[in-house]
């Protein structure tokens, strides 16, 4: 029998992709705890520190970038999901599984997009529970 937790979930974003007023944080912050990290340009989003964000408590972490061909910086979330992508290999390949990292091209101001993202890895975790490296 699994108990329930709250999960903890980090969201990298774009400042051209999103903005932490959104009013589906409001409808969603009873079920999870959320950290922000607003970056300049997706491109930013290092692995090592969305590694560290796990290692930070983090249940799962959302990278939210531009829509592909609409970045500023011309490459900046094509960059951003293959670190993306090489981070789930490893996440798989140390057993935490790499279905806690996920990124999505959401344009600015779509809510429903954002909210069906948040539902998704909220499923998710429900499915994994906390992360192994989480400390109580």
């Amino acid at each position: 029998m699994q108990t329930t937790f709250t999960p903890r979930i980090t969201i990298f974003y774009c400042i051209n992709s999103f903005t932490e007023t959104s009013s589906v944080f409001c409808e969603i912050e009873n079920q999870a705890e959320i950290t922000f990290v607003k970056l300049p340009c997706s491109s930013m989003v290092k692995d090592v520190f969305v590694l560290r964000a796990f290692e930070a408590d983090a249940d799962a972490v959302i990278i939210l970038v531009c829509p592909e061909g609409q970045c500023r910086f011309v490459e900046g979330n094509i960059r951003a999901k293959k670190r993306t992508t090489w981070v789930c290999g490893l996440l798989d390949d140390i057993g935490l599984d790499g279905r806690r990292l996920s990124l999505f091209n959401v344009k600015s101001g779509d809510e429903a997009s954002l909210e069906k993202i948040l539902d998704g890895t909220l499923s998710v975790l429900e499915e994994l529970g906390p992360s192994p490296v989480r400390r109580n």
